[in-house]
């Protein structure tokens, strides 16, 4: 499970240091490199076995319906491996850090079964909406686990 919050960089090519913390279970035992994917409005990057299962979610998903066609284009379209290199970077293709609006500082936040990689400004949107709504946000989230 990944947890915590680091700041860091990314430079001009789109390499970006993966903290230590992180990178033995992105990598894992597999043969295969994480996964880097687009989210609404922040990158995720998830170990090979963790995509693995979000990929099967998305394959059982409807292929007639137009939503779901439209999430899974999203998120086919929007997700390269992403090996990491001896130096512990991996390389963010420009089409995703324009996505996530990632140019120097970003922030990689552990997520338990992904890592989040931000722009400092929408992480801090996000997370003051998150607090600001927090208590709704867990009666929502408690009352679907009841159902």
């Amino acid at each position: 499970m990944f947890r915590g919050r680091h700041d860091h960089t990314i430079d001009a090519k789109g390499r970006l240091s993966i903290p230590r913390v992180f990178r033995g279970e992105l990598v894992g035992g597999g043969e295969s490199p994480p996964m880097l994917v687009n989210q609404k409005d922040h990158l995720a990057l998830f170990p090979a076995e963790e995509w693995a299962r979000e990929e099967q979610g998305l394959l059982d998903m409807s292929r007639l319906d137009p939503d779901a066609q439209r999430l899974r284009r999203f998120y086919a379209t929007g997700s390269v491996p992403c090996p990491i290199d001896s130096q512990g970077r991996i390389l963010v293709p420009s089409f995703l850090r324009d996505h996530a609006d990632l140019v120097k500082n970003v922030i990689v936040a552990g997520v338990l079964e992904r890592v989040e990689i931000w722009s400092p400004s929408r992480f801090e949107e996000s997370h003051t909406s998150t607090v600001y709504g927090l208590d709704d946000i867990q009666r929502s989230v408690d009352s679907g686990r009841r159902a």
